[in-house]
């Protein structure tokens, strides 16, 4: 069996003396793992580096094989997400994000997102607000996504404030006022567009957080990446660096 693909390196593991798995975000093809040997070569190592484009060529004898990457360089990007704090642990973050979903389960939209996001990871304003998106898209995928469109209660689209815990679904801030305290606060910037600010940001965060443990880390009982916290951290003080970040 043989495929060719586009792919994106998330992760690579040393396997034997000269030869490694690489863990790629395929185009077509989903999360795919596959054995580069000679990876380990002063040719391959600066090509199999979290972040960078490439187009593999997977081959195997059988389908449930592990199989061969042959892997070639596209768009060599990982150098320059090492110059930020936001690119260093997002890049990290996202493939952390993308092993919560099954092994060659296709999500092209997630690749594509994928790309962009690592294009613009430099820029911590951005990042930020990209990330929880994406962060959204994977729940989306998984079976858990957010109806951030119209109020449960009202059906209205305007003035939402709120997410319900329970549903994970918009709330007007009239039909929420009574439950305010009990109510996940609705960023802006997800349902009107425009750039977030820090508070925003935050709500953001801590909201796309509360779904992620509730429907994904605690039943499958994973931790957070830690990579996630420093991505966070970073995005947050490039917004309001004079003041202390708190962890959503």
């Amino acid at each position: 069996m043989q495929w060719s693909d586009q792919a994106i390196i998330i992760g690579v593991k040393r396997h034997g003396e000269a030869s490694v798995i690489a863990e790629v975000m395929t185009r077509a093809h989903g999360r795919h793992l596959g054995l580069v040997r000679g990876g380990r070569s002063r040719t391959m190592q600066p090509v199999l580096q979290p972040g960078n484009e490439v187009e593999v060529t997977w081959r195997a004898r059988l389908d449930e094989h592990l199989g061969e990457f042959r892997i070639e360089p596209v768009h060599l990007r990982a150098a320059r997400l090492m110059e930020a704090a936001t690119s260093v642990y997002g890049v990290q973050a996202m493939g952390a994000l993308l092993r919560l979903l099954p092994e060659r389960d296709p999500h092209p939209h997630l690749y594509e997102a994928l790309d962009v996001i690592l294009e613009n990871l430099h820029d911590p304003r951005d990042a930020g607000e990209l990330f929880v998106r994406f962060e959204i898209a994977v729940l989306n995928d998984l079976g858990f996504g957010l109806d951030l469109a119209e109020c449960v209660a009202t059906g209205a689209r305007a003035d939402l404030a709120y997410v319900s815990p329970k549903s994970g679904r918009a709330v007007s801030r009239e039909a929420g006022a009574p439950y305010a305290d009990k109510m996940l606060v609705l960023p802006a910037f997800l349902v009107e567009g425009g750039a977030a600010d820090y508070d925003s940001l935050l709500a953001a965060f801590r909201m796309t957080a509360f779904f992620l443990h509730r429907h994904v880390y605690e039943p499958r009982g994973l931790a957070v990446s830690t990579a996630r916290d420093g991505f966070v951290q970073a995005a947050l003080k490039a917004l309001k660096p004079q003041d202390a970040i708190t962890h959503p």
